[in-house]
């Protein structure tokens, strides 16, 4: 048995900047513990697994594994599958919808010189969620940061999500940013006993009027640290227009500089008549190579 794949970078529009991203097609017989193999064995962020839909109105489903664990919802596997997808079938419209356990996922398609997809945004499948306050020490053990880097200036470390959740903090500067380092041992004592475990910690320091630099760490899934991540950043947006208590919010967010993988995210958040807030994450997305996996 043999199973095609594709690779492409998100959150770019250079090859081998963004974050890498492991597309596989026609899995559909293989048992969960087959393709969390075959994502170990990629060892990206994520590796993202193309299956026929089984909920209208979709146009494919999305089974998303980092080398850890299976996740609801990511970010830029959404956005690279659906550049990617659009590309491999010929797909004209400017929409596509992505089934996925955190719900459908819709895609807006940006296309370049002859109509060829080379971006894509997407909405997050839920609203901002936010849970518990942390504790700022034990965010800045998390990090191997001093106490005072962590900033409580715009908001104390948070649980937030919109559809997967991240613990989500303030550092003070790009120079703290820039030398937080994870620490395993001091992310299991912390988020462990927690109710809803975060999937990993995003930092972020502001680097003018809607722009934010921004580090994500999971160890604890398998991802020392990612260098773009599409629904750790909506919560962030989305956490960021809950403070501000306007209507809407446009973000940009440089991430992967100090992995050496420059990303650029654009977001914009909104808030719904009811009050709850809803978040879009979009960027550019370039194939990178193709083959085949031998089972």
């Amino acid at each position: 048995m043999e199973l095609e794949f594709e690779t492409c970078d998100v959150f770019t529009t250079s090859r081998f900047g963004g974050n890498a991203l492991a597309l596989v097609y026609g899995a559909d017989g293989l048992e969960s513990e087959a393709l969390a193999a075959i994502a170990r064995e990629f060892n990206l962020s994520e590796t993202v697994f193309i299956l026929p839909p089984e909920r209208e109105p979709a146009d494919v489903r999305l089974r998303i594994f980092t080398p850890g664990l299976e996740l609801p919802f990511a970010g830029h596997p959404n956005v690279g599958a659906a550049v990617m997808i659009a590309r491999r079938i010929g797909h004209e419209g400017n929409q596509l919808i992505l089934e996925q356990p955190a719900g459908h996922v819709t895609a807006w398609l940006t296309r370049g010189a002859g109509g060829v997809p080379v971006a894509a945004e997407i909405e997050a499948p839920r609203p901002l969620t936010l849970g518990a306050t942390l504790d700022r020490a034990a965010i800045a053990a998390c990090a191997a940061l001093p106490v005072e880097a962590i900033h409580v200036n715009a908001h104390p470390p948070i649980l937030a999500g919109c559809g997967t959740p991240f613990a989500v903090a303030e550092v003070e500067d790009v120079a703290h940013l820039a030398a937080a380092t994870p620490d395993i041992l001091a992310m299991r004592k912390c988020f462990h006993p927690l109710p809803s475990q975060p999937v990993g910690l995003l930092l972020h320091t502001p680097l003018g009027v809607g722009r934010r630099r921004a580090r994500m760490f999971a160890p604890l899934n398998g991802v020392v640290e990612d260098p773009a991540t599409g629904s750790a950043n909506v919560a962030l947006a989305g956490l960021l227009l809950h403070l501000a208590g306007g209507s809407t919010l446009a973000l940009e967010v440089e991430q992967g500089e100090e992995m050496g993988r420059p990303s650029h995210l654009i977001l914009a958040a909104r808030r719904e008549a009811d009050g709850t807030i809803r978040v879009r994450v979009g960027g550019g997305v370039v194939p990178v190579s193709r083959g085949v996996i031998a089972l």
